[in-house]
């Protein structure tokens, strides 16, 4: 497998090999999240397609670093949007769960300023997962970024479901009152 930095220079030469070189050695990890959040393995294919021709016409001018972060993301953005605009229509997957179980600490934006506020809620949830340990890091985002089921979480880190269920549930509840004090309306 070829480094981030080779996969990049194929994008700046404009070599279609690099988006295959990108499926190689990010595809599967691409492919699960997005199956994770949509749940169906044609809708996460399209999404995958779609974040590489994304990265395609982002890469140049843009040089990430990593690149795998950077992927994920793109992966990520375009599997929500199928998602929320599948879910109009009905509501199904377990990523409505894990919505549902994050939901009651975090307020849904409503005004403007609001959501301008957003970035500052991003900070201080970045300042909240650091008082975690590492492990319990990886739970939450296993759960909440990557939309992992608690069996995939749980042989991930090599602990039951119920423990992965009750670090959960006691980190939501770490958050919203670490949220609280510092005057974030839960």
């Amino acid at each position: 497998m070829i480094e981030d930095e080779k996969i990049i220079d194929l994008f700046f030469a404009r070599d279609q090999q690099g988006i295959q070189e990108l499926d190689n050695r990010y595809g599967k990890i691409c492919h699960t999240l997005s199956y994770n959040i949509v749940n169906n393995r044609q809708d996460a294919e399209e999404c995958v397609n779609d974040a590489y021709l994304g990265a395609w016409n982002a890469i140049p001018p843009a040089r990430p670093n990593p690149l795998l972060s950077y992927i994920l993301k793109i992966v990520r953005n375009i599997s929500l949007k199928t998602y929320w605009r599948k879910k109009a229509a009905k509501r199904s997957g377990h990523y409505t769960i894990a919505l549902e179980e994050i939901e009651g600490c975090i307020a849904a934006p409503k005004t403007v300023e609001d959501e301008l506020d957003a970035r500052e809620l991003a900070r201080i949830m970045g300042e909240f997962l650091d008082t975690l340990t590492l492990e319990n890091r990886v739970i939450f985002m296993r759960r909440y970024w990557f939309a992992d089921s608690y069996q995939d979480i749980a042989e991930f880190v090599g602990l039951s479901e119920k423990t992965i269920s009750v670090r959960l549930t006691r980190t939501r509840k770490r958050m919203r009152q670490y949220l609280l004090k510092r005057g974030v309306f839960v």
